[in-house]
Formats: structure tokens, C-alpha cells, sequence
């Protein structure tokens, strides 16, 4: 039985739509028939979905899975699970209330292919876009063992606290860029227009200028007359930035720099820490052998540089080797990370050590982000009245040697 989206017309003739399970589009347009509606338009739901897709729509960039979103759905299917309603009228359930489109159409399929005799994790992995690797392994360990609702209440709780940390980081590494964009903006405003309609007084003075203004006339005709070919700078600087950075060594440089970095560089390292253990802890403790859950957890990571530490240990432990000496090898994770997962690995409590991990550098990171925050605020004050100053002064001393001029004459 497939999934339906058709439009129609009443006897009273009006039109009329919506979405019906049917055995196929002759048994639909039967039905219909005999409830009043002519069919004038049918399409599968799948294809239906396609086919929107292909329309341009703006809208579709606002309609994405949040991770928000995606750990909601997937704590409510667990509680469905738990309190016994099987797994394709849970899904039915899930997906009748999704307000948004792509997570209902996902779940819809998923749905009738579990339906038709396929396995969750692989109706699932369908969807790529929506359920990474990470979520469908989870769930393919969680039907081998019985234990479905389990692991996705543990996978919803994954997913929150990572979308924490991620918007977490985003902001601290949003917020100055931010402010340096209004600082440019701001000093450009003030030398294409401000600084031209205060100087234009001074010509009708013969009397020489401080270098300084002059200086300040000097960069605000820069702005002027050659606005145009400093933004063509700065977009070509911004288009090899994109391709330097798409190739192979340029990804291993910037990544590498990034978590070297003075300041942002410790945030962006703790926050991956953090990633790498909770993502590795949930894996492990749902099921996933040790080399496949380690293969997803690198390709979580982002950065090619910890990409490179984690396949390395991967090789290692092929080796007979443990987690934790690659890892203190490759330099990258702290010594106290190394030496918790060396101690969880002896005790063979490694799933909850690493949990501990991502705890300590989670509040760390929260900690690190609300420490530059406070101190972003008065410096970048600071920074903008310094730009005030240097742009006001050279103005108001000629200025007032101007007034001391006229009131002399």
C-alpha cells in the first residue's frame, strides 16, 4: 500500500485536495469516485515530494531539520516506543504532527518502508540529509539489540547538547565579526561622506594643514575615487580565500590553523574535544563496535587536522594498540583527555569517562565563550571610539585655528 497526494474536484465543483493510503491510483480514483471527488491530479507521496523539491522555493532553506527539531522527533518516538505502540504507528503518529515539510516527508517514507519489511536504520539511511550516519548506526545497533527505545531517548539527548555547543561556538565566533563589520562600515560612512563635506571648508583657507589632516583627507579621497577597486580586492581576496581552502592542503592548513589560533583556536579545540568524546561515549554505549564508531566519529569532527589524529588511531588499534596513545602522540588532544581515556580503558569503564570528558569541556567551553563575550563588549567600544577620535581630531583642530582666524579678522 502507497501513499497518495491528489487534487479534485467535487460534484459542486470545488476543487479539493489531500493524501489517502491506497493499494493503487485506479483503487484512489475508485474511491473517490464514490465519495464524489473527480480526480484530476495524483502523484505518489515520494514523487509528489520530488517534484516540489524541483520548483524554486525560497522557502525550502527556512524549512531545514534544526537539530533542535530532530532531537524532539526523535526523544517523542522513543516515548511512543516505551509506552509499546509498535514502531509504524509511532512513525504514523510522528509524522501526522511535524509541522515541518522535509522531516514529515522523511518520516512518511520511513514509515511505509518499514512497512514493506525494511529495517528502520535503512529506510532511514535514505534520508541522508537529515539522519547522518551517526543517527542511522545508532539506530541499526539499537534494533540488533532490542533496545530501540533506549537509544533513541540516548540519541535525542546526543543531539540537544550538541546543537548547545555548536550554537554556543557559532556565537562567540559570530559576534566579533559582527562588530568589526559595523566598525568598517561605520569608517567608511565617515570617510565617503562625512570627512568630504567637513574638508570642503578648508579650502577656501590658504593656510597649511597639520599632516594629520592631511593624512585623513588623503585616505578619505582613497575611499572615494577608488571605492570601486577596493572592492574588487577585497572579493578576489574572498574568492581565492574559497578555492585555496577547497583544495586538499589548503583544508589541512586552514583547519590546522584554526585550532591554533591565539584565543579562538583553544574554543574551537575544546568545543571539538568535547564533540569527539560525547560522539564516541554514545556510539560505544549503544552498541557500535569500537573501529565503526570511531570512523563516524571523525568524519563528526569537521577539521581534517583531528580528522587525520582519529584515523591514525583507528590504524593503531588495527594494530593491537590502545585509544589513548595515538592520541597523545598526534600532540592535538590535552594530556588530562589522553590520561581519562587511558584510566577508562583500564577499568573498562571507557564509555563513561568519555562522557566525563565531554561534560568538563562542554562547561569549559561555556565558560570560555561568556569570558570573551564580556570582554568583546568593552574592547570593540573602545576600538570604535579610538576610530572616532582619530577621524574627529584632525577635523576639529583645524577647525578651531579656523575660528581663531575669523574672530582675529
Amino acid at each position: 500500500m502507497a501513499v497518495y497526494e491528489w487534487q479534485g474536484i467535487t460534484t459542486s465543483g470545488k476543487e479539493v485536495k489531500g493524501v489517502r493510503d491506497a493499494d493503487s491510483q485506479k483503487a484512489l480514483r475508485a474511491l473517490l469516485r464514490r465519495e464524489g471527488v473527480l480526480v484530476t491530479q495524483m502523484l505518489e507521496e515520494a514523487e509528489a515530494r520530488v517534484k516540489k523539491a524541483r520548483n524554486v522555493d525560497i522557502g525550502r532553506y527556512f524549512r531545514r531539520v534544526s537539530p533542535l527539531q530532530l532531537a524532539l522527533a526523535t526523544k517523542q518516538l522513543a516515548t511512543l516506543l516505551k509506552s509499546g505502540v509498535p514502531l509504524v504507528e509511532s512513525l504514523s503518529a510522528l509524522s501526522d504532527q511535524m509541522e515541518n515539510p522535509e522531516l514529515q516527508g522523511a518520516l512518511t517514507q520511513a514509515r511505509d518502508n518499514v512497512n514493506e519489511g525494511t529495517s528502520f536504520a535503512d529506510a532511514l539511511s535514505k534520508h541522508p540529509k537529515i539522519f547522518k550516519a551517526l543517527f542511522v548506526h545508532m539506530v541499526s545497533a539499537g534494533e540488533a539489540s532490542g533496545n530501540l527505545e533506549v537509544v533513541l531517548h540516548r540519541l535525542s539527548g546526543f543531539l540537544e547538547n550538541e546543537s548547545k555547543l555548536q550554537n554556543k561556538v557559532t556565537g562567540a565566533m559570530v559576534y566579533p565579526v559582527i562588530l568589526l563589520l559595523t566598525t568598517f562600515g561605520t569608517l567608511t560612512v565617515m570617510m565617503t561622506v562625512v570627512v568630504p563635506k567637513v574638508t570642503a571648508i578648508f579650502e577656501s583657507f590658504e593656510e597649511a594643514l597639520p599632516w594629520y589632516t592631511r593624512a585623513l583627507i588623503g585616505t578619505s579621497d582613497v575611499f572615494t575615487d577608488y571605492w570601486w577597486l577596493m572592492a574588487i580586492f577585497f572579493v578576489g581576496m574572498g574568492y581565492g580565500f574559497v578555492r585555496w581552502r577547497a583544495t586538499e592542503k589548503g583544508r589541512s592548513k586552514w583547519d590546522a590553523y584554526m585550532i591554533d589560533v591565539p584565543v579562538f583556536g583553544k574554543l574551537n579545540l575544546m568545543a571539538a574535544v568535547a564533540r569527539f568524546s560525547r560522539t564516541l561515549a554514545t556510539l560505544l554505549t549503544s552498541g557500535v563496535p569500537l573501529l565503526r564508531a570511531l570512523e563516524i566519529t571523525r568524519n563528526v569532527l569537521g577539521n581534517v587536522e583531528l580528522m587525520r589524529v582519529i584515523e591514525d588511531a583507528r590504524n593503531s588499534i588495527r594494530e593491537g594498540e590502545s585509544i589513548a596513545e595515538p592520541l597523545k602522540r598526534s600532540g592535538r588532544f590535552p594530556p588530562i583527555v589522553t590520561h581519562m581515556i587511558a584510566v577508562g580503558e583500564r577499568s573498562g569503564q571507557l564509555e563513561q569517562m568519555l562522557e566525563n570528558v565531554a561534560d568538563s569541556y562542554d562547561q569549559q567551553v561555556n565558560n570560555q565563550v561568556d569570558v570573551m563575550t564580556a570582554l568583546l563588549n568593552p574592547v570593540m567600544i573602545l576600538v570604535l571610539a579610538g576610530i572616532v577620535v582619530c577621524v574627529i581630531f584632525p577635523i576639529l583642530m583645524p577647525l578651531m585655528r579656523i575660528n581663531e582666524f575669523v574672530a582675529g579678522g
